[in-house]
């Protein structure tokens, strides 16, 4: 019993980090398909976070938002938002650790690129049109960044009997056999 329980362990312990590495994080998801502008802020009436939002508001860049592939996070007192629908808490968590944060008072506008990489990183308040003309600035390899391929799901074949009918199902296997310490 006591081998059973060292080898558990040491699987869990080996694998465990490949499976949390493994979860989809909130900027993974948007790899290559979208750029993600991140604003933290310490309260929701913070003026860098209200007028952004009142300026990504106006119709002329609330058109441009759309056409640079952008979606805007908003992280206030560990509260997260993506494009005004709210976040579990574990999604929010997630988005912090991945861009690697301190702890600051200020707030901070963070633009994430197609391709992962931070593109921009201000403290203090933006202008829209200087979040817009730093994406125009990127290079082109990164505008036309297309989202990575799904890994290929193998097909299993089935075993077919001559002469049989299709879709029975085949007879169970037996269970497996208690091992011998």
């Amino acid at each position: 019993m006591l081998i059973r329980s060292l080898t558990l362990a040491t699987l869990l312990a080996v694998a465990g980090p490949l499976f949390a590495a493994d979860n989809d994080t909130p900027l993974a998801q948007e790899l290559g398909r979208n750029r993600p502008l991140i604003v933290i802020a310490p309260s929701s009436i913070d003026p860098t976070l209200v007028s952004l939002k009142k300026s990504l508001a106006e119709p002329a860049n609330s058109q441009a938002f759309k056409e640079h592939s952008m979606v805007l996070y908003t992280v206030v007192n560990l509260m997260g938002q993506r494009d005004g629908k709210d976040l579990d808490a574990q999604t929010t968590m997630a988005l912090i650790r991945e861009l690697k944060l301190g702890v600051s008072g200020e707030t901070k506008v963070i633009l994430v690129g197609k391709d992962g990489e931070k593109k921009l990183d201000h403290l203090g308040p933006i202008e829209a049109k200087d979040i817009f003309a730093t994406i125009d600035q990127l290079p082109a390899a990164e505008k036309e960044a297309v989202p990575p391929a799904p890994p290929p799901v193998e097909a299993t074949p089935t075993k077919g009997k001559k002469g049989g009918k299709a879709g029975k199902a085949e007879k169970p296997a037996a269970p497996p056999q208690p091992l011998d310490d």
